[in-house]
């Protein structure tokens, strides 16, 4: 199944236009015509199958035949991770846990992050790709990029952790990962969180975990939780 994206389509719209990005793939690149079936979601968990009844040089239309609503999955994991000084490591980090399954992402600045920008559009095309090829029919959410203290004390979630390398005392993710819940896990940068930072977030009662015995870099340690929370959830 190819699955295209249009975040405006909702089950009210019984017809709608193709953008024009999603409108060349679908015509140019896979030669559809008038009458051929698509699939489209609005990352909201809703698929619809629809068909193509028009096309145009730069626009596709398409009616809605029917749509199927997917539970949302039974967790939320929301991951706090440091903005890191390699563009592709990060972008690496966000396409593979889309892939996985998260639900929300927050780019930190931390003490010890050395590149506190980032270009936020890339990485929601990058989002909407990574759902597309993974059949997932829900966008993850993309969150400012956001100071550590702000994360930490204005955190909504039930379950809350903090990865470190800090010598303190530690429980593996995998004993403390419940099913369900809305789950928050905050990851460092390059040079990991800095004491002060660890104090913060355990006085507002984030729990620290270890990833195992392996130092791992913090788009690993990312994919790491993420895969960890998806199992426990199957």
């Amino acid at each position: 199944m190819q699955l295209f994206f249009l975040p405006q389509l909702t089950i009210k719209c019984p017809e709608t236009d193709l953008n024009e990005k999603e409108s060349y793939h679908v015509c140019k690149v896979l030669r559809k015509k008038i009458g051929d079936k698509i699939s489209i979601t609005n990352g909201r968990n809703i698929l619809f199958n629809c068909s193509i009844i028009d096309i145009s040089k730069k626009k596709c239309r398409v009616k809605i035949i029917n749509y199927q609503k997917k539970e949302p999955p039974s967790y939320y994991l929301h991951v706090g991770i440091s903005i890191l000084k390699s563009r592709e490591r990060f972008e690496w980090f966000v396409e593979k846990s889309s892939e996985i399954g998260i639900s929300e992402i927050t780019p930190l600045v931390c003490d010890r992050t050395e590149k506190k920008s980032l270009n936020v559009e890339r990485v929601e095309k990058i989002l909407v790709s990574a759902m597309k090829q993974s059949l997932s029919l829900n966008l993850p959410k993309l969150n400012p990029v956001t100071k550590f203290e702000d994360v930490v004390v204005e955190k909504k979630e039930d379950k809350l952790f903090i990865a470190h390398c800090e010598n303190t005392q530690k429980k593996t993710l995998m004993s403390l990962v419940k099913p369900g819940f809305k789950n928050l896990v905050l990851i460092g940068p390059e040079g990991d969180f800095s004491k002060n930072e660890i104090k913060l977030a355990n006085d507002h009662n984030f729990k620290n975990i270890t990833l195992g015995n392996s130092r791992l870099r913090s788009e690993t340690a990312g994919l790491y939780i993420c895969n960890s929370f998806s199992i426990v959830n199957m």
